[in-house]
């Protein structure tokens, strides 16, 4: 009876601590990230010089190796001559939001991520003022990413990657109906904090 008493113990208790350890796994992060943007793609025949992108990036993992994020991005891409004018900046806002899959690569501190989402984002045309000259509003378009995750301790990580957003959207522009197939790469640094 004693016996039987001290299995069912021992395996409750070995049962603890499996799921104490589960639970102690950080399943939240954190993430800034921002780097250099390149078009792929003229907008309207103008074509685009490199600019600048940041996005901050909520992550939840409900699996060991796949998780969702969402968050918040902008990005800057400016052209000399356009059909909006001289010195004409492009700048695309919204709304980013997908899925994660990171996976350890052997028993180093480096993974190796792939993410793939939506955007709810809008594209703003701005005159070398800094005044707003057109506005698509919001739409959807996608994202795809991936890079290395370097774990550094205390539960930081930095994320080296590349990402492709496409937002293709119409407007009306002093009269005429344009189409703006806003793409672009972006080489990108990120720092997160998992909590």
């Amino acid at each position: 009876m004693k016996t039987k008493r001290f299995a069912i113990l021992g395996m409750v208790t070995l049962l603890s601590v499996g799921v104490l350890a589960q639970n102690s796994e950080k399943k939240f992060g954190i993430e800034l990230n921002s780097g250099a943007s390149f078009s792929v793609k003229e907008i309207s025949n103008t074509k685009l010089n490199p600019g600048f992108s940041f996005e901050v990036l909520f992550h939840y993992r409900f699996m060991q190796h796949l998780g969702t994020y969402a968050g918040w991005g902008w990005n800057k891409l400016s052209a000399d001559n356009s059909f909006a004018g001289d010195d004409v900046c492009f700048e695309e806002t919204g709304y980013v939001f997908g899925l994660q899959f990171m996976h350890p690569i052997g028993g180093s501190p480096f993974s190796y991520y792939v993410r793939g989402g939506g955007l709810y984002n809008h594209i703003e045309s701005e005159n070398a003022e800094g005044d707003i000259i057109n506005d698509t509003g919001h739409g959807l378009g996608f994202q795809v990413a991936g890079g290395v995750n370097f774990n550094f301790g205390k539960n930081w990580s930095l994320n080296p990657g590349v990402k492709f957003n496409s937002l293709n959207q119409d407007s009306d522009f002093e009269g005429a109906s344009m189409n703006m197939d806003y793409q672009y790469i972006s080489v990108r640094v990120g720092l997160v904090k998992q909590f």
